[in-house]
């Protein structure tokens, strides 16, 4: 399974000149604890860098920065980890656990923003996907059961 298959699609973004303000009060909006930062002058978004709620409070408000004044290109922790929507499962937990990341841009063959996914977003797909192992045991076990009648 790729993972252009279960990212999510649906990305909330922000230019590097976008205030600090301005980006918590895009996540309050859209319930997300995260924000791609994109650079979109040729039409197409392309991750610059990913700026999460954890960086807000620990960068900017702990240092007691104005988020009015902070711009998110200005917070945003380097470098900006990103894979390609053909990447499997497995190449993505690595990518996560090589970095220390939980969120990964998703971008097409040419770097442009497809989707992101998240360490939650891996959890449940090897959720179900555990579930379905163990009704494979239980039907198993009562395929043998029944053969041995």
């Amino acid at each position: 399974m790729s993972i252009g298959e279960i990212c999510n699609r649906e990305v909330i973004v922000a230019e590097a000149n976008c205030s600090i303000l301005e980006a918590s009060r895009l996540m309050r909006q859209h319930h997300v604890g995260a924000l791609v930062i994109v650079d979109s002058d040729d039409g197409v978004n392309r991750p610059v860098g990913v700026i999460t709620d954890r960086d807000l409070v620990v960068e900017v408000m702990a240092a007691h920065l104005d988020p009015e004044i902070v711009l998110v290109g200005e917070a945003v922790i380097e470098p900006l980890y990103s894979l390609r929507e053909t990447e499997g499962v497995f190449e993505t937990m690595h990518l996560m656990r090589e970095h220390g990341v939980r969120r990964l841009p998703v971008v097409d063959e040419n770097g442009g923003l497809q989707g992101i996914v998240t360490i939650d977003d891996l959890i449940s797909i090897l959720a179900e996907e555990m579930n379905e192992l163990s009704r494979l045991i239980v039907h198993e076990q009562m395929t043998e059961f029944k053969k041995r009648k």
